[in-house]
């Protein structure tokens, strides 16, 4: 079965132009004019990626993304004018996994989205890995800190895991764009340093101190073994 997209966008020209690109890529297309329609589409069925516009009028982009996140880990590709714009963060605060800026090319944004249904139908590893007081099942999607469940979005989950597998070792950003979002050319360090603080403030005891996923300054990031 084709990648089913969900489009959120407001304006009718681009949201159409956008559905019939993606279309001829391959993909399974649904569009939503406003964050309202979009919040009901997904209340209907499940979709593997979501492409949301962050300025939508009413409900807008990012209070769409954050009610998401409150149910589902469904990866959201977010929609932005400007790369440089703080948006950006703020959007990938609210929960996206990974943004574009308009204009954007179709193969681009179709390989973007397909990578991130690949990331999200497992590792394929069976054992457990174990960090401290943080046990990760790979083939569950699962993680426990202390016995009690810790809830991480897909791109967060693959995260830990990547870092948690190569325990001791530093993992650039740009290992880390390769491995969790599986791209490096088109990627953006900031997506990772923002999963990385998103990602602390779950499975840290003190996140402005962390000792599960530290820091390696000029490097990257590690877990220490």
């Amino acid at each position: 079965m084709p990648q089913s997209v969900l489009i959120i966008e407001d304006d009718v020209r681009i949201r159409r132009i956008v559905a019939m690109a993606l279309r001829s890529e391959g993909l399974d297309v649904q569009e939503a004019g406003s964050g309202e329609e979009g919040l009901e589409r997904l209340g209907e069925r499940r979709f593997d990626v979501i492409l949301l516009d962050l300025m939508l009028p009413g409900v807008d982009g990012f209070e769409v993304c954050r009610r998401i996140r409150r149910t589902s880990d469904t990866p959201v590709i977010m929609v932005t004018a400007r790369a440089d714009s703080h948006d950006v963060v703020a959007g990938l605060e609210a929960g996206a996994d990974d943004y574009v800026t308009k204009p954007f090319v179709a193969k681009e944004l179709s390989a973007r989205i397909r990578a991130l249904v690949r990331r999200s139908r497992g590792t394929g590893l069976r054992q457990r890995i174990t960090v401290g007081d943080i046990e990760i099942a790979p083939e569950e999607g699962t993680v426990t800190r202390g016995g009690e469940a810790v809830e991480l979005t897909r791109t967060e989950f693959k995260l830990l895991t990547e870092l948690a597998l190569e325990s001791g070792r530093v993992l650039s950003r740009e290992e880390l764009l390769e491995r969790v979002w599986g791209y490096d050319y088109f990627g953006d360090s900031r997506l990772v340093d923002v999963h990385v603080r998103r990602l602390r403030k779950k499975v840290e005891a003190d996140p402005s101190n962390p000792t599960v996923v530290t820091t390696v300054r000029g490097m990257g990031y590690r877990i220490p073994a």
